[in-house]
């Protein structure tokens, strides 16, 4: 029979498991005021000092307790929850008119307590928890800098604060509806699941909506099939906060318009807060009805560009520190150069590094990094494999070799070839200016942005060069 202390240690990592399918906030609602008191004859006691929870919890938690404790004990053992009060919240000091405003307090914290828990049951079957995703592990560059500056203003000050008493103090966001567009796999969804986190922290008593549009559509139907249409409006309309990701999937859907339409009137006239992300901007989301478009333009729009190579580099740098990877600036270079989709294939590319290098016992090397990436890329070659094309390419063409490029040579036909091989670099592979300076071993990457603005020009002033350039890249291309 394990120790009462032994016990409580398992209770702990108990709910640490939880934190797979309940975020910080709801463990911290449900499971952290249960006291572990006895264990007896294969039944372990708890005590809670809140009436109201001590009834949802033998309710609703208590085979999730039993569940928690069966994956660390082997069983599962029988669980028992007793409300007991607390005696510290029960003494009235002497006094009728002392005593009685003890109990006004105690009715309202009560009152207090159960509009958190409610906010949290609000939103606990529509949305999945993703605790882990945070303004704090959301990487920042100038690709994406201003949506997540927006994010954390309406998360600080959404603007349903000005259709609640209890928060005229304070300022509200003005930007609402928000409406953050950008392709797939750039950081939307961790941005909203980010503003979720934030409001949950700081307005508890907030009801919160996340859904993806696919749902809110099948959801829709389902409710018209039933004839249950009130429920429906009744769900969506008495939220705080409504955060609908891929609103893309709208178009072409009249009925899921014709709902969408009255429920954004019904949740803006109230202030209440509207997030929405898209893979496009609402005017090129077709078809679809133009009042929802003028909605859609209402607030602010924000756009989420792909990562410049910076910002690659510090998505790999951070992916990997959390998978306790050690991974060289070269290799970093190399997958930063070559993956510039989105930030999901660059988190790929990190877990199958790591998974490699633990099977092999090898280090990280640029061997192993040229290996990994190649499914990643969908057929894409390399960039030094590409790089090494347009420096033949370029050679056919002009007749300069590699190593006068590379050299310090001046004349008319090199520079002319130097001109163009950054050109081409830049245009092909979007390398930085610095890493193009870098691989063709000159110091200055102003000489390099030079370049690609001069071929720009004769390009624009050139017809016949404009189309060798063109022949050029097709030749690359098709090889």
């Amino acid at each position: 029979m394990p120790l009462l202390d032994e016990l409580n240690d398992i209770w702990e990592e108990v709910k640490v498991s939880f934190k797979e399918t309940y975020d910080q906030a709801f463990i911290d609602l449900w499971f952290d005021p249960l006291k572990l008191v006895a264990y007896e004859k294969g039944v372990i006691r708890f005590t809670v000092d809140s009436e109201y929870k001590h009834k949802k919890i033998c309710e609703k938690y208590i085979d999730t307790i039993k569940d928690g404790f069966d994956a660390f004990l082997g069983f599962a053992p029988e669980v028992r929850v007793d409300y007991v009060p607390d005696p510290n919240k029960r003494r009235f000091p002497v006094g009728h008119l002392v005593a009685e405003k003890m109990k006004r307090q105690m009715e309202e914290e009560k009152e207090q307590e159960k509009k958190i828990i409610e906010a949290a049951e609000f939103g606990s079957a529509n949305l999945p928890y993703r605790f882990e995703y945070t303004f704090d592990n959301f990487i920042v560059g100038s690709s994406n800098k201003f949506a997540h500056a927006v994010c954390i203003s309406i998360a600080n000050n959404p603007s349903f604060l000005e259709a609640k008493p209890e928060y005229e103090n304070m300022m509200r966001s003005p930007h609402n509806p928000l409406f953050i567009y950008g392709p797939s796999g750039l950081g939307k969804t961790h941005l909203l699941y980010a503003v979720v986190n934030r409001i949950r922290e700081n307005f508890p008593t907030a009801k919160i909506l996340y859904i993806r549009c696919e749902d809110f559509t099948n959801q829709l139907i389902d409710h018209l099939t039933r004839g249950a249409m009130n429920e429906f409006k009744e769900k969506y309309r008495k939220c705080d906060v409504l955060l609908i990701d891929d609103v893309q999937f709208i178009a072409g859907k009249a009925s899921t318009q014709e709902e969408f339409f009255h429920t954004f009137n019904a949740l803006y006239e109230e202030h209440k807060q509207i997030i929405l992300t898209s893979d496009r901007p609402p005017r090129e989301i077709n078809p679809l009805e133009d009042r929802i478009v003028t909605r859609f333009e209402w607030g602010l729009l924000a756009d989420i560009q792909p990562p410049d190579l910076e910002l690659r580099i510090a998505i790999l740098k951070k992916k990997a520190e959390q998978i306790n990877l050690v991974i060289s600036d070269d290799v970093l270079n190399f997958l930063a150069e070559n993956l510039r989709s989105n930030i999901r294939q660059i988190e790929g590319a990190i877990k199958k590094l790591g998974a490699l290098s633990f099977v092999t016992g090898k280090e990280v090397t640029m061997e192993l990094a040229k290996g990994c990436i190649i499914e990643l890329l969908g057929g894409e070659e390399p960039v030094n494999i590409t790089i090494d094309k347009i420096f033949a390419t370029v050679y056919r063409h002009f007749g300069v070799k590699k190593e006068d490029i590379l050299s310090e040579k001046r004349n008319k036909d090199i520079a002319n070839a130097r001109h163009v091989v950054v050109y081409l670099i830049r245009h092909i592979t979007d390398m930085s200016y610095p890493g193009i300076a870098k691989l063709l071993e000159k110091k200055n990457h102003t000489t390099c942005l030079s370049s690609f603005q001069l071929i720009e020009k004769k390009i624009a002033a050139d017809p016949l060069f404009s189309a060798e350039i063109d022949g050029i890249l097709k030749e690359i291309s098709e090889k």
